[in-house]
């Protein structure tokens, strides 16, 4: 009876992407040292353990390209053959075709890909010739291959449990199947070895699984091992049972057969079977009582995004019946109802505080995607970058984490193809051959900032306008009038581009105009610094989190909106007296900046019925520039749920979703970024 395996799909996928992520990474350091024995260990940990699980789950395309990948990264490790590019090309590509094959079972249910063609290059690595620097290609001997005994020797009984591994035990013994550790002698004339241990797996799996085994299936059925073999088995029969299948078989001996205790192994162990020390993540199990050492595991669960989404929903609702019950305490005045909102104030603030940083994740996942990219873009355009990160530990809510990739590959497509020269230019220019790309991100208030920087040749405005006028985006009067923010401003225009040549990278107009509409839609900004033959910087504010913010509260005749705090910079209060006209747009003079004005019942159609001379003033920022919003009152600060407007309503300039207040009536947030 075998086990149904497809329950545990989620979990090898979850795995497989933390394992690729890790190669990944790991391959892009041993590319720069070649010597980083930490990194090489690394990268054959995670291949071991990839081909280990789509083993188990019975992937066995990508099983075996990963066995094949393990016995190169082998030969590299006991120093058999020196790290080259030619190597790396090949492991890389490797890469590119186990995440190609784990996206294929995540959607599909299916692994299967004809990987010949990457078997037959780490063939030619593993038994063939290559130059040790550099080489291009590699090339396959004549020569036989090296003796089984040579490949690869087992002096001992060691297995490494991921805890995927443990997961699947702990599942089998809670449907009453057992774990068994067994390890087989072949008598010394057997003739067929592979033959024999087939059968002992065939006599095994017929109401079990086999979910490892030293040697490795594969190299049990090539008959690469001496006179033993070693597994783990899941089975609901008993030990004398399973005895007396293994007794049948001629030629073949039992060693040792036990069942395991699984609460001894833990998902990061490696341990020997079935007897000697545990090792148990920060804490040493013996024999010897005296010898343990205890310290504080800190334990995780994976959650699912969906049930974080609904338990900020369910908080931003609490924050809004809170706001509701002030309301009926400070209208009734009802000493006790005031006294109880302290405490529940409080609590729900405590309680938004910890809802939010379990949504927090680390910008750091979506950063690692990027050496990659910018590795291959460099080699596809001929350049040389030095590509640096800083501020992977910063933290965003995940809703914003996973909207703001793609804005972040078009910034650093457009930084290496338009922003940095060829090395040869470089040179001309007195710069050093390699250019420098900098991706950094960094908390600063209720924002993050991250910040793509190269120091290529920066933009050239007199080409800008030039391009602006030719497209018909400007008249060349208009353009002679442009200031410099202003003709930068134009890059994010639909269609722009400043490109001679259409390439696969850029030049098609598809691009900044995207990621500003991006930026927006996630309720940020972006600014753009350069100077012409030193760099450019493109600069994205954004909010710590898109569900509950800080707003303050105006009205306009008897509605009352919302202007999110992050955009506002200061209040005032002017007289009718202080406006003055310029090019028929009101201003004031704000300490001795000219400060535009506009009336906001004006922009949203609701004509003011204030008839006083004084008037406020809301400050707030769009980009670079300040700009006055002239309202009837000033509210007051609130913590504000941000509700969607639905379909319908979604996309409205100015608008930016609506909030249900503690009167229990709709109030309009409003979007200052598309207001103006």
């Amino acid at each position: 009876m075998k086990m149904d395996m497809t329950q545990y799909l989620d979990v090898f996928l979850e795995e497989s992407k933390e394992h690729l992520s890790s190669l990944n990474q790991r391959l892009l350091e041993l590319e720069k040292e070649p010597a980083n024995m930490g990194a090489l260990n690394e990268i054959f940990r995670a291949a071991h353990t990839l081909k280990g699980m789509s083993s188990t789950m019975g992937f066995d395309d990508l099983a075996d390209l990963t066995h094949h990948m393990e016995n190169v990264l082998s030969d590299l490790k006991e120093g058999l053959m020196p790290v080259n590019i030619a190597i790396i090309d090949v492991i890389f590509k490797c890469f590119d075709r186990i995440q190609s094959m784990v996206e294929k079972i995540e959607n599909e249910g299916s692994g299967e890909m004809d990987n010949q063609d990457l078997i037959l290059a780490l063939d030619n690595i593993k038994f063939g010739s290559y130059e040790a620097a550099g080489a291009a290609e590699c090339k396959i001997l004549d020569a036989e291959p090296p003796a089984a005994a040579d490949i690869m020797e087992y002096s001992h009984s060691a297995f490494e449990f991921n805890e995927y591994d443990i997961t699947i035990m702990k599942e089998a013994e809670s449907r009453n199947f057992k774990v068994f550790y067994i390890k087989m002698g072949i008598e010394k004339d057997c003739l067929m070895k592979s033959v024999r241990a087939f059968m002992a797996f065939k006599a095994l799996e017929e109401d079990g699984e086999i979910i490892k085994s030293i040697p490795s299936a594969q190299e049990l059925d090539e008959g690469r091992f001496e006179d033993s073999f070693e597994l783990f088995l899941i089975s609901p029969a008993a030990l004398t049972e399973l005895k007396k299948k293994l007794e049948n078989i001629l030629e073949l001996y039992i060693i040792t057969i036990e069942e395991i205790d699984i609460k001894a192994l833990n998902a990061s162990s490696q341990t020997s079977v079935p007897t000697g020390p545990v090792e148990i993540q920060g804490q040493t199990a013996d024999n010897n009582d005296n010898k343990k050492t205890n310290h504080k595991v800190k334990q995780t669960v994976r959650v699912d995004i969906e049930r974080l989404d609904n338990l900020m929903n369910l908080v931003g609702e609490l924050v809004m019946h809170k706001g509701r019950l002030e309301q009926i305490g400070a209208t009734r005045k009802i000493t006790e109802l005031n006294e109880t909102m302290e405490q529940i104030d409080r609590i729900t603030t405590d309680l938004q505080s910890v809802v939010m940083k379990v949504r927090m994740v680390p910008i750091e996942q979506v950063f690692n995607r990027f050496p990659r990219m910018v590795r291959d873009l460099a080699k596809e355009l001929n350049k040389e970058v030095d590509f640096l990160i800083e501020g992977k530990e910063t933290e965003l809510d995940r809703t914003v984490i996973d909207e703001i990739g793609d804005p972040l590959v078009h910034l650093l497509r457009n930084a290496l193809d338009h922003g940095l020269e060829s090395p040869e230019e470089r040179l001309k220019k007195g710069k050093p051959s390699q250019g420098t790309v900098m991706l950094r991100a960094r908390h600063e208030g209720n924002n993050v900032y991250i910040e793509v920087e190269d120091d290529g040749a920066g933009i050239d405005i007199k080409r800008v306008l030039e391009k602006a006028v030719e497209k018909g985006i400007l008249s060349s009067k208009e353009a002679e009038l442009m200031s410099r923010e202003e003709a930068i401003d134009l890059l994010f225009h639909p269609g722009f581009s400043t490109a001679k040549i259409v390439t696969d990278v850029s030049g098609r107009g598809v691009g900044l105009d995207v990621v500003k509409t991006k930026i927006e839609a996630l309720s940020g900004e972006i600014f753009v610094d350069s100077r012409l033959g030193q760099g450019t910087r493109f600069k994205i504010k954004l909010p710590l989190t898109l569900a509950i913010i800080q707003a303050l509260m105006v009205s306009v005749q008897d509605e009352v909106y919302a202007v999110p705090l992050s955009s506002v910079d200061e209040t005032t209060m002017i007289k009718s007296s202080d406006i003055k006209m310029i090019q028929n747009q009101e201003v004031i003079m704000l300490r001795g900046t000219v400060l535009p004005l506009y009336r906001l019942g004006y922009l949203l159609e609701a004509t003011s019925n204030n008839d006083s001379d004084e008037m406020y003033v809301v400050v707030v920022r769009k980009a670079e520039k300040q700009i006055g919003l002239v309202v009837d009152t000033l509210i007051g600060q609130q913590e504000i749920v941000i509700k969607s407007l639905g379909k319908l309503l979604a996309g409205i300039p100015g608008l930016a979703g609506a909030i249900v207040s503690g009167d229990g009536n709709v109030r309009l947030i409003l979007d200052i970024a598309t207001l103006f």
